[in-house]
């Protein structure tokens, strides 16, 4: 890296650059330097190259998707090329020049440039200037300004590069705060920089309330929360906390997705990778000497898991259930041919999986039909089901691509029906996507109890009405960071009951500032009950601050909270100091208690294993949790490698971890209430009873019947889980031999269609769980 280039390397590092940034030593025909002077400017968001090198947040036209994702794949071939060509013939021209750029003083009439023409010829005409740009900034106090307009079929990609680019996906990178490797600066070069110093970004900056942050160059933004987010609070040891303990079985594949099946078992999903744990097919099949991505895993016989096939690359679906109680995984990403050519394009697939609890489909592989679609492409999409069992599908990435640029977004829905397929209609827009981009993706969404949808992106909230295609209310932003994907936290819909009509109460913890391992993560909780006349965010904090943390309800009404990085974002490489405690709250308790050990936080255990980007946790039906994945890499691989950027410090991990909470640990380890019947596995959300027989520990003195949907799990997001304290009659306390009338909910905007699990809680300890159907 030559002296003045690490020069600008380091300034951009320390955020020195701001809206006005140096001129270039470009890569280029001399003559193209001429032309800059003339043209207007323009602003480009900054990326972190393979060179590393940063591109500042300087001045670049806005381009079409297809002429950005050329610039992504000539750019790094072009460094290349010229920098071997410096080192071989022109280093003492660029030397020259250097020298005659250091002893120039500003306003410089003409840009520097080294000449090396024989690059120009690689790629379209703006593509040169564009990538000299992004990686020979250095420190002249001018702005840059923008190459020419270049027609459309000018920018046309050769099929070639269409084919690269469907075969190597990749993970969105949001503008961050750099953290990259410059070359030491040599101190005989040393002299004041030839910019003005600006605050440094952060994050990307909008001009919603959504996008406030400290460093935006949008300026300050208005209506931001009154009341800060509050930092982190100290939370006592729990006096029972639980224990953690390691399945006797690995999962076998990464757990980026997963489901507890009506059969009891769990179905862990990935997406296509060059190796997995559990292996190749070796039946003679259509992935025949392919590995395995998808596996059916028994958490009680722990048997070896099962294979499971698919069509269509699964990467960061979303999901649910359906009101048959087939498991639907609904979009994706692109195919990888060159690992392996039987997975096609997932971007708008629809995949389903029959598990049902007589185990006579056990084994089976995901359903595809490839030729029945969505409607447009999706790349972690949210999925929520609705009162009459349709799909509301949200949001997603259209290509995978950088997703600052509008053009690569997917801030629209579209409804599937029951039975999980197209209903012939286009999608529709929504601006709480539209106008939280880059945040737009995995929004945080659940089923009130008037048939409405809560959904928040970014910092932003509102009430959404399906049926009119209108909001109904926009609410409060919640103070404090980001709370979706890059920095997503946990959001989980408190259990609802009779008590106050099932009034629905939204929690959301953690999040985090930007894409980047350098990124400071969210402690502070908000609570908001929608519904209210005037709704508000009450605030609270965890102990540390957390991204990707996930939040899971438990039986007893308790919320347990784990994984997550207290350092870093989602995606590859870009977390460090995992968070390792499990946190359990519990909503009943006061805010501001006079005895704080009676507080609402307390800690549990701590693991000796992280889990970062795609883990997953979920409740069994003995009511333990089983907490699985993290593949923070590409690609998996399990010895860590120090010094990467991005980091490979932390790795594909595919053991299996059993929480066991207060509930079944200590003193409670024998309490556990038996024999449980149902008189019915097949309940109607319409206000109908039904019978639950038990036995109970003798001195009992209160027992709680909970309806429970796990949901759809992935990337801290728990699509569609919820919990429903039943209303019951004929309990006696004290008595062993139990049985309750159980009242349904009355109608199912408060339990939807599809597969639940009922639950028995006796004085708090649960039953082993038994799945029913609700319809």
């Amino acid at each position: 890296m030559e002296p003045r280039v690490s020069e600008a390397c380091h300034a951009w590092k320390e955020g020195a650059f701001g809206a006005s940034v140096p001129s270039i030593i470009s890569l280029l025909d001399p003559s193209a330097a001429v032309k800059l002077q003339s043209l207007k400017s323009f602003t480009y968001e900054p990326h972190t190259l393979q060179t590393g090198l940063a591109v500042p947040p300087t001045v670049v036209r806005s381009v079409t998707p297809t002429a950005r994702r050329t610039l992504d794949l000539a750019a790094p071939a072009m460094a290349i090329v010229g920098i071997l060509l410096l080192t071989v013939g022109l280093a003492a021209n660029l030397a020259a020049q250097l020298l005659l750029l250091q002893r120039a003083q500003p306003p410089l009439d003409l840009m520097a440039v080294v000449a090396l023409p024989s690059v120009v010829p690689l790629v379209t005409p703006m593509v040169p200037l564009e990538a000299a740009a992004r990686r020979m900034a250095i420190a002249a106090k001018q702005p840059i300004t923008a190459v020419p307009d270049v027609k459309a079929d000018a920018m046309a990609e050769p099929e070639e590069h269409q084919a690269q680019l469907r075969q190597k996906p990749h993970h969105p990178r949001l503008p961050k705060s750099p953290s990259l490797a410059c070359q030491p600066l040599d101190p005989s070069m040393a002299r004041p920089l030839l910019m003005e110093p600006v605050a440094p970004r952060t994050a990307f900056c909008g001009k919603t309330t959504a996008h406030c942050d400290e460093g935006c160059q949008s300026g300050p933004c208005t209506g931001t929360p009154a009341v800060p987010a509050p930092g982190p609070k100290p939370a006592p040891a729990n006096p029972n906390p639980g224990y953690l303990a390691l399945a006797s079985r690995q999962a076998g594949v990464p757990a980026m997705h997963a489901g507890l099946m009506p059969n009891g078992k769990v179905v862990f999903l990935d997406k296509v990778e060059n190796n997995t744990q559990i292996g190749k097919f070796q039946d003679g099949g259509p992935h025949n000497n392919q590995y395995a991505y998808s596996v059916e895993y028994d958490p009680v016989t722990m048997a070896e898991p099962q294979k499971l096939g698919y069509s269509t690359n699964a990467f960061c679906s979303g999901g649910a259930f359906l009101a048959d109680g087939r498991f639907v995984s609904i979009g994706g990403n692109a195919p990888l041919d060159f690992i392996d050519p039987t997975v096609g394009n997932g971007f708008k697939s629809i995949r389903f999986l029959d598990r049902p609890a007589t185990r006579t489909k056990d084994g089976q592989p995901w359903v595809e039909n490839t030729a029945v679609q969505i409607t447009s492409e999706r790349w972690y999409a949210s999925v929520q089901t609705m009162p009459d069992g349709t799909l509301f599908v949200a949001s997603g990435s259209l290509n995978g691509l950088d997703p600052t640029v509008p053009e690569n977004n997917n801030p629209t829905y579209e409804i599937l029906t029951a039975q999980g397929l197209p209903n012939g209609r286009p999608r529709v827009p929504m601006e709480i996507l539209k106008k939280n981009q880059p945040y737009y993706m995995y929004p945080f969404i659940h089923l009130l109890n008037n048939g409405q949808l809560f959904i928040a992106v970014a910092k932003s909230a509102e009430i959404f009405n399906v049926a009119t295609n209108a909001v109904v209310k926009l609410l409060p932003d919640i103070p404090g960071d980001f709370r979706t994907y890059p920095n997503t936290g946990g959001s989980v819909l408190l259990p609802l009951s009779s008590k106050d009509n099932y009034a629905p109460e939204v929690m959301i913890c953690g999040g985090g500032a930007y894409q980047d391992i350098t990124s400071p993560t969210d402690a502070s909780c908000g609570r908001m009950r929608p519904l209210d006349a005037a709704p508000k965010w009450e605030m609270d904090a965890m102990p540390e601050g957390r991204g990707m943390v996930e939040g899971t309800l438990l039986p007893d009404g308790t919320v347990i909270w784990l994984n997550g990085a207290k350092r870093g974002a989602q995606g590859f490489g870009v977390a460090r100091d995992p968070a390792y405690e499990v946190l359990i709250y519990d909503p009943s308790k006061s805010l501001t208690p006079t005895d704080p050990s009676q507080g609402r936080w307390s800690t549990g255990p701590v693991s000796g294993i992280a889990r970062l980007y795609h883990s997953v946790a979920l409740l069994l039906l003995d009511g333990t949790l089983m907490i699985a994945g993290s593949n923070p890499v590409e690609q998996p691989k399990t010895t860590p490698s120090l010094g990467k950027v991005p980091s490979e410090e932390f790795v594909t991990e595919y053991r299996v971890g059993i929480y066991t909470p207060p509930y079944l640990a200590g003193p409670n380890a024998s309490k556990r209430p038996t024999a449980l019947t149902l008189s019915s596995k097949t309940l109607k959300a319409d206000g109908s009873t039904f019978t639950v027989k038990f036995t109970a520990p003798a001195g009992n003195k209160a027992a709680k019947v909970a309806l429970y949907h796990g949901g759809f799990v992935t990337h801290s997001l728990h699509m569609n889980h919820r919990m429903v304290f039943l209303d019951t009659t004929g309990y006696q306390a004290g008595a062993t031999s139990q049985t309750l009338t159980v009242k349904m909910p009355p109608n199912r905007n408060v339990a939807q269609p599809g597969p639940y699990v009922v639950y028995v809680t006796v004085d708090g300890v649960p039953a082993i769980g038994q799945f029913v159907m609700v319809g």
